[in-house]
Parts: C-alpha cells; sequence; structure tokens
C-alpha cells in the first residue's frame, strides 16, 4: 500500500512523493525501497501540457507508477514521454506500466539497464524486491537532447553526479532544474567516491544554467509542494562533498554529526535537517575514507 502525495509545484509541474512518514515500511526486513527511498522520501515528476506529459522516473514500484499514470489520465493527458534520471533501481521499477510509451535515458542508463537486467528482474543485484520485467529505454541520447513537451522546451542534460549515468530536465523558459539524484536534501548519497571531484565540476555547470528553482527527487516534501528549493542547494551539496573529502586529511572531521558538519547551509536554510539521513552521512563518509581519491 503506497502513500503518494501529489504536490503542485507550479506551472503544470506535479510531484508525486511518497515516504517521510513515522512507522511506514514497504517491508521489515532491509530492502531497497526502503532504504534510500522511502526512507527519506521520495519523488518521481510530471511536467503537464495539454495532453502531453513528461514523465520524469516511474518511481518505486508498479503500483506507484499506476498511481501516477492514472492521475495524469484523469487529468486529459493521453500522451507520455518518460525520462529516465538515472539507473538505480527506485527510478525505474514502474516502467512496466509506461511499455507502451518512449522512454528515453541517457547512453550510460541505457548500457548500465541493459547490462544489470537479468540480476535486476531476479532480485539479485540490491535484493528483493525483484523488478520483473525491467523495460528498458526505448531511445538513449548522448551529452545534451531537446525535446518538446506540448508547447514546453525542454532540454536532457548528461552529467556525472552521484552517478555517470545522471540526465537532469532544464526547463530554460521556466529557471527550473529537475535534478533527480545529483542533489538531495539535505545530502547525496555517494555512490561513486572516485568521482567527488568531478561531482564537484559538474555540480558548478549546472549551477552556470541560472536555475531559479530545483526540484530533487529525494527533499523536504514541504519544499517541494512549495515549488522547490533555490540554486543554494547546488551550494549545499557542494559544501558537503568537499566536507568529506576534507575529512581524508582531518580526523576530527570524521567524528562530526551532519548537523555539525555542515552547519553553515543548515542554518541559512538552503537544506533541513533530517535525521535519518546521519546514517547516511556515516555511509557516505565510511565510503570516502576506505577509498583512495583519484590521482
Amino acid at each position: 500500500m503506497h502513500h503518494t502525495r501529489v504536490f503542485d509545484a507550479g506551472g503544470g509541474v506535479y510531484a508525486f512523493y511518497d515516504g517521510r512518514i513515522d512507522g511506514y515500511r514497504f517491508a521489515p526486513e532491509p530492502n531497497w525501497v526502503d532504504d534510500g527511498a522511502l526512507s527519506v522520501g521520495i519523488a518521481s515528476y510530471a511536467i503537464v501540457s495539454g495532453d502531453e506529459a513528461l514523465v520524469y522516473d516511474t518511481h518505486t514500484s508498479t503500483e506507484h507508477a499506476r498511481f501516477v499514470r492514472d492521475e495524469l489520465e484523469s487529468s486529459g493527458v493521453t500522451t507520455f514521454t518518460i525520462v529516465l534520471s538515472h539507473w538505480h533501481l527506485d527510478h525505474v521499477a514502474g516502467n512496466a506500466v509506461f511499455g507502451d510509451c518512449e522512454i528515453i535515458a541517457s547512453e550510460r542508463t541505457g548500457e548500465l539497464l541493459s547490462r544489470h537486467k537479468v540480476a535486476i528482474e531476479s532480485g539479485e543485484l540490491e535484493g528483493p524486491p525483484p523488478i520483473r520485467p525491467l523495460i528498458l529505454p526505448t531511445s538513449v541520447f548522448a551529452h545534451r537532447m531537446n525535446i518538446s513537451v506540448g508547447d514546453v522546451e525542454l532540454e536532457l542534460i548528461h552529467t556525472n553526479v552521484h552517478s555517470d549515468d545522471a540526465t537532469v530536465v532544464w526547463l530554460p523558459h521556466r529557471r527550473l532544474l529537475l535534478c533527480g539524484d545529483t542533489m538531495e536534501d539535505p545530502i547525496t548519497f555517494v555512490d561513486e567516491p572516485r568521482e567527488l571531484d568531478q561531482h564537484l565540476a559538474n555540480l558548478e555547470a549546472l549551477r552556470a544554467l541560472g536555475a531559479d528553482r530545483v526540484l530533487p527527487n529525494h527533499g523536504d516534501p514541504k519544499v517541494i509542494a512549495a515549488g522547490g528549493y533555490s540554486s543554494d542547494l547546488i551550494s549545499a551539496t557542494q559544501q558537503y562533498i568537499s566536507a568529506l573529502q576534507g575529512a581524508r586529511a582531518d580526523p576530527e572531521r570524521r567524528i562530526l554529526s551532519l548537523r555539525e558538519l555542515i552547519p553553515e547551509p543548515l542554518d541559512a536554510g538552503w537544506i533541513n535537517y533530517y535525521e535519518p539521513y546521519e546514517a547516511v552521512h556515516r555511509h557516505n563518509l565510511e565510503l570516502v575514507l576506505c577509498t583512495p581519491a583519484a590521482s
């Protein structure tokens, strides 16, 4: 049973948000749906124009995806384009519900999903539940791709932040960036610790787009419902990554809590403290400390 809430983020952009509910879990045992998704909150997005919609990620299950599709169809949407932010399971689990639609992803996302398809469908990659069937992208792009949904012009941008296959959606005329998992509130999950310098550089490139609003897939539901974050979310993410890097050479940083490590963005309200991310921070720190910096 899902607990999806629909938030109107303004300008025909809707968030389908689940998680951050005390006592609510997909299953009592450890699993990828709860750990890193529902536990910290997760949204997929729809950009609606007339009878067309772009759906950015298909959520954590086919049940979630069916809810998204039914809600959009009930509002008059008949044509769907799916864009995958990256290949991680909590973003592609509902693909089968949109199996009759175009599903766009970066070339790297297509490669990773194809390579791991058997393990994902068997539940062996990240453990149960399996995603069966896993519907692969129908088209892939390199670097950048311009598309339109109704009268809304969009640009898909492949970048390397959080994962090397990330796709963000940029709406230049609205100065709006759908950033997937390249940023989270309050902190990013580190999956590729050797790439932190590249992540910092690519975050700076995203800043250069000039976004007025940023909508992450994992974040504070109140902020998302109010229309999203300012570009200060980019700065907060950069400060956190830099603080992690500093912990390699400074043992005193390794014992700091998340609140103690990045007080400036928290005090300034760029991001909001959420206690479950303390475990994410410990995971990130351990991963960074056991991985040599890229030469």
